[in-house]
């Protein structure tokens, strides 16, 4: 559950200190400690795209994990708090 993938994401971010890291993940909590968020698009022809994503398309697509609801307010207010949290534990560490 929640407090399992915060776990994963807290000993993801402390490993990412000294190594490079790169993980494919559908939790949005462990995706709330990267340092940097990429979301693959599929263009439906076989084809993909790669994109970075800023910081408001970041809380938008944590919320679309979090809830499937991207323009949600409380979607994107708990992606917020999720990803402020996540900050503030990886100060703390």
């Amino acid at each position: 559950g929640g407090r399992a993938a915060v776990q994963i994401g807290r000993r993801l971010a402390r490993l990412a200190r000294s190594h490079q890291v790169i993980v494919v993940t559908h939790l949005p909590q462990v995706a709330a400690y990267a340092d940097a968020h990429l979301v693959v698009d599929s263009a439906g022809n076989g084809a993909s795209t790669v994109r970075r994503l800023d910081d408001e398309d970041r809380v938008a697509e944590l919320a679309r994990m979090l809830a499937g609801l991207g323009e949600s307010d409380t979607g994107r207010a708990h992606a917020r708090e999720l990803l402020a949290a996540a900050q503030e534990d990886r100060i703390a560490s």
